[in-house]
């Protein structure tokens, strides 16, 4: 009982103390109201910590390192709590709303994901490389989806043993109609359209539905290579004769294809950044998340739930939901 009131307590004095707080800013801003505010642009408050990596000689100039790294999916939690897509999005606005972020990296090392959350933050960066500078550096692995927002960047690096590439499109399902033959089983649906069920596991699929499928397919494929031909300046016909068959490239191979701009390191990165983005002296920061009382309250919850056991035959963060099209690699599929 003593630890559950002292814990109320405390809980009581952090709310009353944030509620001070936030008074004490909105009195702040009403205290500066400007004479007017037409072509006033009202800013967010920054939600990404700077880190320094690399200390330089203008303090006033800075490269801003945001970090992309997992699968690329809407369910995917970031490191604010929210949708991993909306997290970066947000690092996005952060960096280009400040004045003194002169460029930005995308360190990534992600072997791509979902199609339509790739192709949002393709946009995203597309948005932000037109009002600052953005050089994409891959570390392990740049591939599918990864690759497919990369293009949206002004420079893209890897280094030599780097896994990108793999310029596809798959989507996946379980045929499980012989095991339930074995056990006894029988899968009944009743459907409105003879494409209702068309990934139904449980009978083989028809002609028509596996045409339908493949038809999908090749209408995102045809959207990811066009977008690749554009970003890179190459002949469509001749990217899809070639390495836009879906396979892995070393990064030695995709500077050879011309998917990648450069080799070298993620210093390298740093470098090209600064100069594209006329700050060669700049200091280095990584955004990272802050401290904020609703991510505090965020985690006690998360402690205080109970703890379980699951079993996957793949992590959650690589298995793939049947169903969904995606640009990963095709050792991704089950």
């Amino acid at each position: 009982m003593k630890k559950s009131g002292c814990l109320m307590v405390f809980l009581f004095v952090a709310v009353c103390a944030s509620m001070f707080v936030n008074l004490i800013l909105l009195a702040a801003i009403g205290a500066k109201k400007p004479s007017s505010v037409t072509g006033v642009r009202l800013l967010r408050p920054k939600v990404f910590e700077e880190r320094v990596l690399v200390d330089g000689k203008d303090p006033h100039s800075k490269v801003a390192v945001i970090p992309l790294e997992g699968v690329i999916a809407f369910g995917m939690v970031g490191p604010l709590g929210n949708s991993m897509v909306d997290d970066l999005k947000s690092a996005f606005e952060q960096a280009e709303n400040d004045r003194q972020i002169k460029a930005v990296v995308l360190q990534v090392d992600s072997p791509g994901g979902e199609i339509t959350a790739s192709d949002v933050l393709y946009d995203a960066i597309c948005r932000l490389a037109r009002h600052k500078p953005v050089v994409v550096y891959f570390n392990s692995i740049g591939a599918s989806g990864a690759y497919y927002a990369a293009c949206g960047s002004n420079w893209i690096m890897c280094n030599d043993t780097t896994f990108t590439g793999s310029i596809g499109v798959i989507i996946s399902t379980l045929n499980y109609r012989e095991l339930f033959g074995k056990v006894g089983l029988q899968s009944l649906t009743f459907k409105s359209g003879k494409f209702k069920d068309m990934l139904n596991g449980g009978r083989e699929m028809t002609d028509d539905e596996k045409n339908y499928v493949q038809g999908l397919v090749m209408q995102s494929y045809d959207r990811f290579v066009g977008i690749v031909a554009r970003s890179r300046k190459l002949d469509e016909k001749a990217l899809r004769e070639g390495v836009a068959d879906g396979r892995i490239l070393s990064g030695t191979d995709a500077y050879a294809a011309r998917l990648v701009d450069e080799l070298g390191y993620i210093e390298d990165a740093y470098d090209k950044a600064a100069e594209l983005g006329g700050a060669p002296e700049a200091q280095v920061v990584r955004y990272e998340r802050g401290f904020s009382l609703d991510r505090f309250f965020q985690m006690f919850g998360e402690s205080q739930a109970s703890a379980k056991i699951e079993l996957d035959l793949l992590p959650k963060a690589v298995a793939l939901d049947p169903g969904r099209i995606y640009l990963l690699p095709s050792f991704f599929a089950p």
